[in-house]
């Protein structure tokens, strides 16, 4: 296998790039950023998704057979100016239709996001969608870009849910450091149910997808991560092995008055931990369907237990080393963030 992964430098992407070589196939990793795992350096290339001469050129020089394309912009932090997202929708349209002249590709994998349907939202169907963010507008865009650009090799659309694991800065900057400072209090004892998934199981998902039958996989859209779960389970699995001690809760009311507290500091330009959006991220339900991941490509293999204790020894001797990406507003420059 010619692995070429498009946003490789990323959390998702770190972790493919490394199982990729473990399997010692032929990997290319392109991306805006150089690689979160230092590491990994020999095999990326600097590169512009909306460069549609250099990704001809990259293609043409690595003669991928397998292509995974996770790059993206991925906050949802702007909610009024879609082309603060444009590398999302354009950028994919432009890599679709570099693929279309690369006959060195046999299979495409396409990444999503959960976030094309709200919480609560159970699609009836892979075309059935309700974004509630510009970043979920731009991934259903990229979902009928993929659908609509004619192309010849074998294609799946994979939907991560919230996913955790090693090398996710998002934890490492916010959650578990609170946590080992024994700051970490969880909003009310209430269930919660969470599509969450293991980088790990994320992983594994991916390249089953990549060596399925095409019959199975081909224009098929799959949801990526574990199954739906209590979001206690997962905390106080993670508290057990990042401090040895049981959560602490606390009434909900006052998680959500110190929320918006911290919306008032995020104003700002003062981090704080707890903010609106995750308040309502550890109270709300958000269940997705994943009986057709299991059914085409297997239960992943690695539990939570499993997980947890991968994450918390890579935060404790690896994870200082990573720096975060830069973010690159394309509506400022022609970069972008891949």
């Amino acid at each position: 296998m010619r692995l070429l992964i498009t946003g490789g430098s990323g959390f998702i992407g770190t972790n493919l790039v490394q199982s990729a070589l473990d399997k010692g196939f032929e990997v290319l990793n392109l991306d805006w950023n150089p690689p979160l795992k230092a590491a990994h350096a020999p095999w990326w290339r600097e590169w512009n998704i909306m460069d549609r001469a250099a990704t001809d050129k990259f293609l043409a020089e690595f003669r991928p057979t397998h292509l995974v394309h996770l790059a993206a912009r991925t906050d949802t932090d702007v909610q009024d100016d879609i082309n603060a997202y444009r590398q999302n929708h354009e950028g994919t349209a432009i890599l679709l239709e570099a693929v279309k002249t690369a006959p060195s590709v046999q299979r495409l994998v396409v990444t999503s996001t959960q976030f094309v349907c709200e919480a609560g939202y159970q699609p009836k169907h892979d075309e059935d969608f309700k974004p509630f963010t510009l970043y979920g507008e731009t991934k259903r865009r990229c979902e009928m870009a993929t659908r609509g650009a004619g192309l010849a090799c074998t294609w799946s659309i994979i939907r991560p849910t919230t996913i955790w694991g090693p090398w996710s800065l998002r934890y490492r900057d916010v959650m578990f450091k609170v946590m080992r400072k024994g700051l970490y209090f969880h909003p009310g004892k209430g269930k919660v149910v969470r599509s969450y998934g293991y980088v790990g199981n994320v992983v594994w998902q991916i390249e089953r997808i990549l060596a399925a039958d095409p019959q199975v996989v081909n224009g098929n859209v799959f949801y990526v991560g574990d199954h739906p779960m209590d979001l206690r389970v997962w905390v106080e699995a993670v508290s057990r092995e990042l401090v040895h001690k049981p959560v602490r809760y606390i009434p909900t009311w006052l998680v959500r008055s110190l929320a918006l507290g911290g919306d008032v500091l995020k104003a700002v330009g003062i981090p704080f931990p707890i903010t609106s959006g995750r308040f309502r991220s550890m109270t709300s339900d958000y269940i997705t369907p994943m009986d057709r991941t299991v059914e085409a490509l297997g239960e992943a293999p690695y539990s939570l237990e499993a997980g947890v204790k991968a994450t918390v020894d890579w935060y404790d001797h690896e994870s200082a080393s990573a720096r975060k990406p830069e973010l690159i507003d394309t509506r400022r420059t022609e970069g972008t963030e891949a």
